[in-house]
């Protein structure tokens, strides 16, 4: 299985945002942060995605007969390079947004099934905005957006950290105009 097919998947996703910032976590220790999903169904994903290279074993040690695994993901393993984008198929781009918004609901909806789960004291948020942008002036943002985020993914955990899945989707909902705007 390639990578595009390991991180399209909705659960698969979220064992690699729970991974995310250096930790290294057992398959039970996943299970209780997914608690959504049947423990199956999470210690086979992890499989994969230890078998695809996006995690990696951290260490082992024997817990009551049994032998435990700590894993850690594989940064440079859990993207999707530019080349690879470029390939992809209008039908590959419809699964992946398909996969990501699943996960994400899915992440919400376990947020909010917790007991303390307080959306105004978290500063939750979800707006849309639709703005008009020429392509100079997209990617002047998207570099702008890069610029205050990617210094934050090297965030490790901390007791004054709490853990924020930031989604940030950029589409085009309209075509350029052609002439005057008529209206």
């Amino acid at each position: 299985m390639d990578t595009l097919e390991l991180l399209a998947h909705p659960v698969r996703l979220r064992v690699v945002h729970a991974m995310r910032g250096g930790r290294m976590l057992t398959t039970s220790q996943l299970c209780a942060r997914i608690p959504d999903v049947s423990k199956a169904t999470v210690y086979r994903h992890v499989d994969l995605l230890a078998a695809g290279g996006i995690l990696e074993v951290a260490d082992e040690r024997r817990v009551r007969g049994a032998v435990e695994r700590r894993y850690r993901l594989r940064q440079d393993r859990a993207v999707i390079d530019a080349d690879t984008i470029k390939t992809l198929t209008l039908d590959d781009h419809r699964g992946g947004f398909a996969a990501a918004m699943a996960a994400l609901l899915a992440e919400f909806n376990a947020y909010l099934d917790r007991d303390h789960a307080d959306p105004a004291a978290d500063l939750v948020g979800y707006r849309q905005h639709a703005v008009w942008l020429s392509q100079d002036e997209l990617l002047e943002m998207i570099s702008e957006l890069r610029g205050a985020i990617a210094p934050r993914l090297a965030n490790r955990p901390a007791p004054d950290r709490a853990q924020y899945l930031l989604s940030p989707i950029l589409f085009p909902i309209e075509e350029p105009s052609t002439g005057p705007e008529t209206g």
